[in-house]
């Protein structure tokens, strides 16, 4: 197959991590391609605000775009090397904090500079909070967050995208079919039937490219491990329940053992005086929580979820977690929103409950109802354990008003076997960001961005 174009380096995605990756070769004299299933990032932020957009572009437009899944979250840069992906098993810490603090400085340089950066100062105050998470059996993981909002997050985005225009090839709104190898080499990948050359393949499709990657790659002979599945509910209670972590460390990671199961539980992705959101995932209705530079609500929202890693024959974890999430939409019309009294009382929530209680959701979508006809046995029961250990460290967050809103399902792909240039066994094939199931968040994806963008670099001896 004769190719159209012969490219140095083509990016599958433009995510953090193909971004990342087109930012670290531009300039250089590569010619470069980045390929994009979703909408440019005009594109998205218009569909975004229009009330009026076709379902089929509203869920496009959340899952993937420029700017990959997480261009409308809340912006938060997680610059600690303890979690948000697993790149330390590919470099030593050190190497990985140069790479993470070099990520701030780019985002930084594109608009977010003056966004505050948490977690600096107040260490006794972040020590007591330690000592209080102990004593309730909670492991509370500090972290330096610098939090761009969600409305500043696009605007990097956009400010990265005008940068790149002229220095390589963008194709929005297209998807890869294949990518195409022969003889233990990386030929390029075919496009609406058209081949396309390239000498360097960089794999980053994101989360809602992850089921595609699996199968291309398994075709090509290469392997995979399982990565744990995570389940639960998106919790909201008044923003001064949680005022007292937040204000310090902004967002507070906390990691429980369940007494019943010895299963993990843990908060993610918290938003203080934040909004509880949909999140649309290829007709799934999930939710998930923003917080804004230049908007408040009264309440603040987090993830509570509980992490499943599962054993052969079983492997296809994305799978159950969709089971999961397509059950409470059949049950709720979407996404189900329950008073955690009611929950422990065994009763579901009524419209009316929900009016009477102390906490005004800000999701005013969700469906009044009953997790537990939603969620299995066991991950209510470690949900409950978790709740009541958080009641120790932030008194009121146990209360039978709190609402929980499920289900939150994180969708993780396989984990590809790389060598320690997040590289497959077939050379100048790479394969980064959460769609090759090594990170979980803006900042190490980037760094996978990064890391791949100098190895090219150094190859082509520039």
């Amino acid at each position: 197959m004769k190719a159209i174009k012969n490219y140095d380096v083509i990016i599958i995605g433009a995510g953090p991590a193909g971004i990342f990756t087109a930012l670290e070769l531009a300039d250089k004299g590569l010619d470069i391609l980045i390929v994009e299933k979703g909408q440019d990032i005009r594109e998205r932020i218009a569909t975004s605000l229009n009330k009026n957009a076709l379902t089929k572009d509203k869920v496009r437009n959340v899952v993937c775009g420029w700017g990959g899944a997480g261009a409308f979250s809340d912006g938060k840069l997680t610059l600690t090397t303890e979690y948000g992906g697993n790149l330390d098993d590919y470099m030593s810490k050190a190497e990985l904090m140069e790479k993470i603090n070099y990520v701030d400085t780019i985002y930084g340089k594109f608009g977010g500079a003056d966004r505050k950066v948490y977690g600096n100062d107040n260490l006794e105050r972040i020590h007591q909070i330690q000592r209080k998470a102990a004593a309730a059996d909670l492991r509370f993981i500090p972290a330096r967050i610098r939090h761009l909002g969600t409305d500043v997050n696009a605007q990097i985005l956009t400010n990265m995208r005008d940068y790149l225009t002229g220095k390589v090839d963008i194709m929005a709104d297209t998807d890869v079919q294949h990518i195409l190898v022969e003889m233990g080499k990386v030929q390029g990948v075919q496009i609406k039937e058209q081949f396309y050359a390239c000498k360097y393949l960089v794999c980053a499709p994101g989360r809602e490219g992850s089921e595609w990657f699996v199968d291309e790659a398994e075709k090509l002979g290469l392997s995979f491990t399982s990565n744990a599945v995570d389940i639960g509910v998106r919790v909201e209670m008044p923003a001064e329940v949680m005022e007292h972590i937040t204000e310090v460390v902004y967002e507070s990671k906390l990691v429980y053992f369940s007494r019943s199961f010895d299963d993990r539980v843990r908060t993610f992705c918290m938003n203080p005086y934040g909004f509880v959101v949909t999140e649309n995932n290829d007709g799934l209705l999930t939710v998930n929580g923003h917080s804004y530079a230049h908007k408040r609500s009264e309440n603040t929202n987090f993830a509570v979820l509980v992490s499943k890693c599962f054993t052969e024959p079983f492997h296809e974890p994305i799978q159950y977690g969709k089971y999961i999430a397509r059950l409470a939409n059949i049950l709720g019309g979407g996404v189900i929103v329950q008073r955690l009294g009611d929950l422990l009382d065994g009763r579901r929530s009524t419209p009316e409950r929900i009016r009477r209680g102390l906490v005004r959701p800000t999701m005013t979508s969700a469906t009044p109802g009953d997790l537990s006809l939603v969620l299995p046995y066991r991950h209510l029961q470690d949900i409950k354990e978790m709740m009541e250990a958080l009641d120790v460290i932030a008194p009121g967050a146990n209360s039978r008003h709190t609402l929980l809103y499920g289900v939150e399902v994180k969708f993780y792909s396989s984990r590809m076997q790389l060598n320690n240039k997040l590289e497959t066994k077939i050379p100048n094939f790479f394969a980064i960001g959460d769609g090759a199931g090594i990170t979980r968040g803006l900042v190490q994806a980037s760094a996978a961005g990064v890391t791949v963008g100098r190895e090219i670099l150094v190859r082509e001896g520039k």
